[in-house]
């Protein structure tokens, strides 16, 4: 899903008032870890991810990998902070900005 930039300001300011709901350590991005992100984004739309530093993985290759594996979309990655997005298809939470149309 692309984000237009609008949308993607949005999302940063909800996401700025969250707290990181998964921490990525030494194992990085193992299956068990997808599962568990899986299951967070059935019931929320907006994720943090905070990289420990015993990660060796860089935050921005994790936040692809991820984004990949789960279908959801990276909002933004500061530092060691990962923010994704994954709209609910039955019940949204989150209603973003119209994109405007060409």
């Amino acid at each position: 899903m692309e984000l237009t930039s609008k949308q993607r300001a949005y999302l940063k300011s909800l996401a700025m008032d969250i707290d990181p709901a998964f921490n990525l350590g030494k194992a990085s991005v193992t299956p068990e870890t997808i599962a568990a992100l899986d299951e967070f984004f059935a019931k929320n739309e907006l994720l943090k991810i905070s990289v420990l530093k015993n990660c060796e993985d860089d935050a921005k290759s994790l936040a692809e990998t991820i984004a990949g594996r789960t279908r959801s979309t990276v909002v933004q990655v500061i530092g060691r902070k990962i923010v994704l997005y994954k709209p609910n298809k039955d019940k949204p939470k989150i209603e973003l900005p119209k994109a405007k149309k060409a």
